[in-house]
């Protein structure tokens, strides 16, 4: 009986599997098994830290904010600027009023008197 040859297909499923865990060490980057167990570690942690750093730069842009306001005098809180922005239906997002207490105090000054008046 003659020899078969096998196909490629798992060879290139294995190839493939391969350059995804080439940067890893160890037996992580050589052996199939592991590569794929280290594969689904990383994919999950990949997708659960993108919502843990979506969580962690909103809260780096309220202490921003929080910071600059009560170094103002204008509020007391971050709070209470947030409160009296949806008050006015002035809608600026986080993002944007953290880049403006960092760069332009002056702009942000001005938006917090604009809520008083």
């Amino acid at each position: 009986m003659t020899r078969i040859k096998r196909g490629y297909i798992a060879r290139r499923r294995r190839t493939k599997i391969r350059l995804f865990a080439s940067s890893f060490r160890g037996a992580q980057s050589r052996l199939t098994r592991t590569i794929i167990q280290q594969k689904i570690k990383a994919l999950v942690s990949a997708h659960r830290d993108r919502d843990r750093q979506k969580r962690n730069f909103r809260r780096l842009w309220i202490t921003r904010i929080n910071a600059e306001i009560r170094e103002m005098g204008v509020f007391h809180s971050y709070s209470e600027l947030i409160n009296n922005l949806y008050k006015k239906q002035l809608l600026i997002s986080r993002k944007i009023l953290a880049q403006l207490a960092i760069f332009d105090k002056n702009c942000l000054y001005m938006i917090s008197n604009d809520i008083i008046k």
